[in-house]
């Protein structure tokens, strides 16, 4: 019997982040799901650029031995052109992105994955993590030197050792052939999700609400409960019988590459080009009215009126005496950020409200060590580093250093995969993770 995906896709940009550099596709073959990193002027272009290559395979063309490697090849293409904007601007360099993509035939189903993004599949009640993450964390765990408790907490979660990025080297995925199951449901999701909401938590709701709209607004709902630390983007696909003639056909892009920013790749006739075409047509044909941009637009309205509030409750606190609990919260906060060669502490929150600055300087340490750390420690710091006490923001500092200096003496596990192909060094690609990239966004 024939099957086909129903499906749903949605991304937010979380309650933290400026930006939302996740980009998510979902359509009747392919499904895909990239979470850009590489700073405010990189992540958004990498993952775009990942959906744009890979949308054009959304077609019922191919046999299942061609299934692993049209999505191989176009991972490469995405590679090559993330490789020649880096090249072309400096701004660029050190972008990558995340990726998994699901291209089905029939009943089979191919993915490739690289990256800490995640997929699991939902069968008979039960939740089964089907990729595994190419983090400095998970690479612990695997060699027995921490928890998967211990790894949930661990300061350097955000490092990950094999991206889809510029490095000039072939990209390596993990890649799997597996049946398509009708009753499985597939979930597709950045860490804004699954770092921030159980295991749990995502099997009752994925169990739960049979609407897969419903279902992937509430797990994007649970993780902005959660406090949104990062954007959130989740692919949500059935796979069922087929049971009408009308299928599903339309494809879902949200996240970064439903912008008009793809039509600016490096030529008009790219896959670029045709992925941000067919989301314009794909927008006028589900909401002639405009409605889901409107619907995209509040939560950046509620933000808003939030920050608004905020401000409100600051001032009136103040002018009514409360506002010394609120300044003795402020005070006892501190951070840490990279300028250039020196590591400067603040006191209070890298926040501003109206006029009002909420830290001053503490101090500048320069320390010889600094120079020596690896890019993605340096990527990390430069984003505020944030502690409530300034002993809690020495340990992390101190743990930081060790952590770093620990992974340049191993054997050079934290190398990037593309410079790091040596004789005395390559053993398995299951062994031997590839340099740890920021997840800095």
């Amino acid at each position: 019997m024939p099957i086909e995906l129903r499906y749903a896709a949605r991304s937010d940009v979380g309650l933290v982040r400026k930006q939302n550099q996740d980009s998510g596709y979902a359509g009747q073959h392919l499904l895909v799901l990239a979470d850009g990193m590489g700073g405010p002027a990189g992540g958004d272009i990498a993952s775009s650029v990942a959906v744009a290559h890979l949308s054009a395979l959304d077609q019922d063309a191919f046999a299942a031995e061609e299934l692993l490697p049209n999505l191989k090849q176009a991972i490469q293409a995405a590679h090559d052109e993330l490789v020649a904007r880096s090249q072309a601007d400096t701004e660029l360099e050190g972008l990558g992105t995340t990726c998994i993509a699901m291209l089905r035939s029939g009943r089979k189903l191919a993915m490739v994955h690289i990256g800490d993004s995640r997929a699991y599949v939902l069968n008979g009640g039960v939740l089964t993590q089907v990729t595994k993450d190419h983090s400095f964390v998970q690479y612990l765990v695997d060699t027995g030197q921490i928890t998967e408790e211990q790894a949930e907490h661990h300061p350097q979660k955000s490092v990950i050792l094999r991206v889809l990025g510029d490095s000039e080297s072939d990209v390596v995925p993990d890649e799997s052939l597996r049946e398509a199951v009708p009753g499985d449901r597939w979930l597709l999701c950045s860490d804004g999700l699954h770092g921030v909401v159980s295991k749990e938590t995502i099997t009752e709701v994925l169990t739960t609400f049979k609407n897969l709209d419903e279902c992937a607004d509430k797990l994007v709902e649970l993780a902005l409960r959660g406090g949104g630390p990062d954007n959130v983007t989740v692919v949500v696909a059935d796979v069922v019988s087929q049971v009408s003639d009308v299928p599903q056909n339309i494809p879902q892009i949200v996240g970064s590459a439903a912008t008009d920013r793809l039509k600016k790749t490096t030529d008009e006739t790219s896959s670029a080009s045709r992925a941000a075409a067919l989301t314009a047509n794909s927008t006028q044909l589900e909401d002639p009215q405009g409605e889901e941009a409107k619907e995209n637009h509040q939560p950046r309205k509620r933000r808003k009126l939030w920050r608004g509030l905020l401000a409100a409750v600051l001032v009136l606190a103040a002018l009514t005496g409360a506002g010394v609990a609120a300044y003795q919260w402020v005070s006892s906060q501190y951070y840490a950020i990279l300028d250039d060669e020196s590591i400067v502490i603040y006191n209070g929150l890298p926040q501003q409200i109206g006029p009002w600055v909420l830290a001053s300087e503490v101090e500048v340490r320069h320390d010889d060590r600094i120079a020596d750390l690896l890019p993605a420690t340096k990527n990390r710091l430069k984003e505020p580093v944030r502690r409530d006490s300034l002993q809690a923001l020495d340990e992390y500092l101190d743990n930081l250093f060790e952590t770093d200096f620990q992974q340049r003496l191993e054997a050079k596990m934290e190398e990037d995969r593309a410079k790091s192909f040596t004789p005395e060094t390559l053993t398995t690609p299951e062994s031997t993770p590839s340099a740890p990239a920021p997840k800095q966004e």
